[in-house]
């Protein structure tokens, strides 16, 4: 799924502490291609969620989103779902970094947590910031992330923007 500066889909909404065993089970990590993690994402957790789960909706979830191992398989399998972004009270912060790394918007918001229901409408503006409840109009503001990592995420990762970056600086020395 290409970058967008804004988001918009339907809230699939947990708890506090989804560990990155329920995101993908660790019986699926023999599995390379992100569209086979896709169809085992969250299974352990919500059975029904590869197949209610449509291109752009929004995962929120309370504290400590993505804690436990370090695999990259849990954001791979979230972005190859299709969700265009996960907002969290807050993330674990191996899967913080892992998340950016392989582009998978991510934005911390205790208050739009709390506030956010399941299958709430919701759009999100990663340039400023902005959380938008599209059903009851509620608006939230966090930080959005520095311009640098918003262009590794619009890149597609950390390898996409490096290898960009790298054609650029040979194309000027040419």
């Amino acid at each position: 799924m290409a970058y967008q500066k804004t988001a918009s889909g339907r809230v699939h909404k947990y708890g506090d502490n989804v560990d990155t065993d329920v995101i993908i089970p660790a019986r699926y990590l023999n599995a390379f291609k992100p569209e086979e993690l896709a169809i085992h994402c969250m299974e352990d957790i919500d059975a029904e969620f590869s197949g209610r789960v449509q291109a752009g909706d929004i995962i929120v979830a309370g504290y400590n989103f993505g804690s436990g191992s370090s695999r990259e398989h849990a954001p791979l399998a979230i972005k190859a779902s299709g969700i265009s972004c996960v907002i969290a009270a807050s993330f674990a912060r191996i899967f913080y970094r892992n998340a950016i790394n392989i582009g998978l918007p991510i934005l911390e918001s205790p208050s739009a947590v709390s506030a956010l229901q399941n299958g709430e409408r919701v759009e999100v503006d990663f340039s400023d910031g902005t959380i938008r409840s599209l059903d009851s109009g509620r608006l939230w503001v966090t930080v959005p992330f520095p311009k640098f990592i918003q262009e590794i995420i619009e890149a597609g990762g950390l390898v996409e923007y490096t290898r960009r970056s790298l054609d650029a600086e040979q194309e000027r020395t040419i």
